[in-house]
């Protein structure tokens, strides 16, 4: 709550002050209205494209549970968005997609869910580490050994995440190890079905994902913003996801925290703070809300008792 009020009066007061608001108008100005169709066209396919990737990831993670066809996963997919936005941290969204298996599979699809939200936690968190390391090398300006450091944190911490996710199988033998979580076992033994070859496709899925909604960050950035650097600017987008992943969230409400990082970040590299926020709150509606009403259509589909059969 306290990061939410934050924000609020970090956004109030950028939005507030004359001097952004003159040249954002500035920017908007000279922007051709072709172009800017043509991007938010592109921008929203781009948004189908991810979420279809997200279906297909899902349709492989639990084929060891259940078949379903790849419309089905577009299904759960699309109601698990329309679950999350109105939960913390997206918990919803395993309740809205694992609501589209039949009853008995339903707690081993958040386990093979969970694998899959690992696999993009690697992406995020290796790839922003090393931007905010690069990040406080360039604007910082580090005593040396405390970079070298600060390099070693990233290092290791970046191993941790791609040995855990490519060894994931070591969750059902610690599980199973432990006597008061052995009842448990069971619904974990889904782990040690995925073989390395199923961890890289998962991982493949992950960073197409990835780079997709980068590339959507990308697009409308420049086109709000062209005279920013795309090296720098794909840093400071690296570094928003980053951050997004770490902190507490509920999807209603997180454009203010979304729009306050982005702006604190690009501010080492642009003076159009509005226009950071435009970005960010256009990227957090079409990636975000539209899918979520997209998904609403779904939820009337739902057996929440038995297999869903329709």
């Amino acid at each position: 709550m306290s990061i939410l009020v934050m924000a609020t009066v970090f956004i109030y007061r950028q939005l507030t002050n004359n001097r952004n608001l003159r040249d954002f108008r500035e920017l908007i100005h000279q922007l051709s209205i072709r172009e800017v169709k043509a991007v938010l066209a592109v921008i929203f396919l781009m948004m189908l494209l991810n979420w279809f990737l997200e279906a297909l990831k899902w349709k492989f993670l639990v084929k060891n549970i259940e078949r379903i066809t790849i419309w089905k996963s577009v299904e759960s997919v699309f109601c698990g968005l329309t679950w999350a936005v109105f939960t913390p941290n997206r918990i919803g969204e395993y309740g809205g997609r694992i609501m589209f298996l039949r009853s008995r599979k339903r707690v081993f699809g958040a386990i093979a869910m969970g694998v899959g939200a690992v696999g993009q936690m690697v992406i995020t968190n290796v790839i922003g580490a090393w931007a905010m390391f690069w990040f406080l090398a360039k604007f910082m300006h580090l005593d040396i050994s405390l970079l070298y450091g600060v390099g070693f944190l990233a290092a290791v911490f970046s191993g941790f995440f791609i040995l855990f996710f490519f060894n994931i199988r070591w969750v059902d033998s610690l599980i199973g190890g432990i006597s008061f979580l052995k009842p448990l076992r069971k619904f974990f033994s889904i782990l040690a079905k995925y073989r390395l070859k199923d961890l890289f496709k998962v991982f493949g899925y992950s960073a197409a994902r990835f780079v997709v909604f980068t590339f959507q960050y990308y697009l409308i950035i420049h086109l709000l913003i062209p005279e920013i650097n795309g090296f720098e600017m794909c840093g400071m987008i690296f570094i928003l996801f980053f951050i997004q992943s770490a902190l507490p969230s509920l999807d209603l409400l997180d454009v203010g925290v979304r729009g306050m990082t982005a702006t604190y970040f690009f501010g080492y590299i642009t003076n159009q703070h509005v226009a950071v926020m435009a970005a960010t709150s256009c990227i957090w509606f079409v990636n975000l809300i539209l899918p979520a009403v997209l998904g609403s259509v779904f939820v009337f589909k739902l057996n929440f008792f038995g297999n869903n059969n329709q």
